[in-house]
């Protein structure tokens, strides 16, 4: 399972063998099962949590009991309530297992002390940050200015093996649609085929 990190953090930086040795020390392991929480809205986030395998979500739920998909978190994904786990305030997301999942925790402390005993994580993390702020920002403005087919297209595209994975309720809810809609898009453009 370590090994998944490793691949993922030499995707972007050099490890040496001695930066190997250091970085395991640092994380923790955690299976979580189909439908259980890493994390509830109102408990501090205390852990960055890597998925080696399976497939979560990160959600918050509004006044009216409905769900708001922020992220899904699979293989080679980095997961967090990141304001919680930086500051210590209560989450305002849950996270939880849409299939059974391992985990690699980093907890603060950890992930503090990583950093400095491997530099090369310091800009590890950096480009994790700044590929996932790229990120949030394409989706707003794919939010603003697509349709929600094109929306979904460009999900589809970006993701065809994860979005089959994902029930298409929960896809729907990551586009800001009735699930109504998104059978309604999904027919439509099989009848276009």
């Amino acid at each position: 399972m370590i090994n998944t990190l490793f691949s993922h953090i030499e995707e972007k930086v050099l490890l040496s063998d001695k930066d190997r040795e250091l970085i395991e020390g640092f994380f923790s392991f955690r299976k979580l099962r189909k439908r259980q929480y890493l994390l509830q809205e109102g408990e501090v986030c205390k852990n960055l949590v890597f998925v080696a395998k399976g497939l979560l979500r990160t959600y918050n739920i509004d006044e009216k009991g409905n769900e708001h998909m922020s992220i899904f978190g699979w293989e080679g994904w980095w997961l967090s309530d990141f304001n919680s786990f930086l500051s210590g305030e209560p989450a305002v997301f849950n996270i939880d297992a849409i299939e059974d999942s391992e985990l690699l925790l980093l907890s603060k402390s950890n992930y503090e002390a990583l950093t400095l005993a491997v530099p090369t994580m310091d800009r590890y993390f950096r480009i994790l940050y700044q590929n996932s702020l790229v990120t949030k920002e394409r989706r707003l403005m794919s939010n603003i200015t697509h349709s929600a087919e094109e929306r979904y297209l460009e999900l589809s595209a970006s993701n065809p093996k994860i979005i089959e994975r994902i029930p298409q309720n929960l896809i729907a809810s990551y586009l800001g649609i009735a699930p109504e809609t998104l059978s309604r898009i999904k027919k439509n453009l099989l009848s276009k085929k």
